[in-house]
């Protein structure tokens, strides 16, 4: 956005997973936000501090503040309860009370919030989109160019959490046919450690992170099945365009992942023993590819009725005007965090 200013705010440590603000932060936040004067404030929440103060910058601005809490989560209804994850939804429950409204995935994430006492009407379901337009079925020569009849893809970082290491390890053991390959699509901490017991010799393909979105585009378009084992998620941007791909799709039932995939979209794997399940469904797409093909016609048409790009920005929309709508009271902030940021 050319003609949108941005700002940068201080920080000690940042990462995919929290982010650790330096001192003065919240200063350099609070006199951004009286300067560019929003109508409204969506924050995006990243296991910072900065989140448990945002309430009180914003109250003291007279701003509308809405949140979009995405930490990832482990799976459904007791699987979800009993998750080392409950421990970020318990510990940013109490301050989600004080945001106009906080957007979540899905409806396990809602359930689970307003049991930790966010209040029902403040928790709105919106799924992530994928512009469907661009994700879609097309020509791909990546079959070619590794020789391959069947093409296997992960695309994701290499982090334990995605648990790359039991699907390799599932192909590996699976003794695939020559002609299949696995394409790993992305970059991460565990790769050193897996890279050199899982490569050509068994048609393993450590491609790296690929910047250029067209080379991600051909990888999905010649592409039989994508494969999701994560242990955690929130809800997957790269399952979803997947599926725009018309791509059968496995992915395990965590986040929103198995919600998205539930009543015949995709495979649901479950958390127990991936690599175990994968070591039997690997050979079965490889030798019966019709069933790749029904299954991608099915998560295509799953991601046009509900997760599209479109979608989710008019859903945002209507949203926003909701809560620019609605009296802004001066309330008092139910709990405070008091810090030196």
């Amino acid at each position: 956005w050319p003609d949108c200013p941005e700002v940068s705010l201080p920080f000690l440590y940042r990462s995919q997973v929290y982010t650790i603000p330096a001192l003065g932060a919240a200063k350099v936040l609070t006199h951004s936000l009286r300067q560019l004067q929003p109508d409204l404030v969506h924050a995006s929440l990243t296991l910072s501090p900065l989140d448990f103060l945002l309430p009180e910058i914003c109250e003291e601005l007279n701003l509308p503040l809405i949140a979009t809490f995405h930490t990832p989560y482990a799976g459904k209804g007791a699987k979800l309860v009993s998750g080392t994850q409950l421990l970020a939804y318990q510990l940013y429950a109490p301050f989600l009370v004080n945001y106009h409204r906080v957007i979540v995935f899905s409806e396990v994430q809602r359930e689970l919030l307003v049991k930790l006492g966010v209040p029902a009407a403040n928790v709105a379901v919106i799924p992530n989109g994928v512009d469907v337009q661009k994700y879609c079925p097309g020509a791909s020569n990546i079959k070619e160019e590794f020789q391959a009849e069947r093409i296997f893809v992960y695309q994701g970082r290499i982090a334990a959490e995605k648990n790359v290491e039991a699907l390799v390890r599932a192909w590996k053991q699976a003794d695939m046919h020559p002609s299949s390959k696995l394409l790993i699509v992305g970059d991460g901490p565990v790769t050193a450690s897996l890279k050199p017991f899982y490569g050509l010799e068994y048609g393993i393909h450590w491609l790296g992170f690929v910047a250029d979105e067209n080379r991600r585009l051909e990888v999905l378009r010649g592409a039989d099945v994508f494969i999701l084992p994560s242990l955690v998620e929130g809800l997957s941007i790269s399952l979803l365009e997947a599926m725009a791909c018309g791509i059968a799709c496995l992915a395990t039932d965590v986040g929103a992942d198995g919600e998205v995939l539930e009543k015949g979209a995709g495979v649901v794997l479950t958390t127990k023993r991936i690599a175990s399940q994968l070591l039997t469904l690997l050979p079965l797409f490889q030798d019966h590819p019709e069933w790749a093909t029904m299954l991608g016609q099915k998560a295509r048409q799953r991601v046009l009725e509900r997760y599209t790009l479109s979608r989710n920005i008019t859903e945002l929309e209507r949203l926003y005007q909701q809560v620019l709508e609605q009296p802004q009271s001066s309330g008092v902030i139910t709990s405070r965090f008091k810090a030196g940021f």
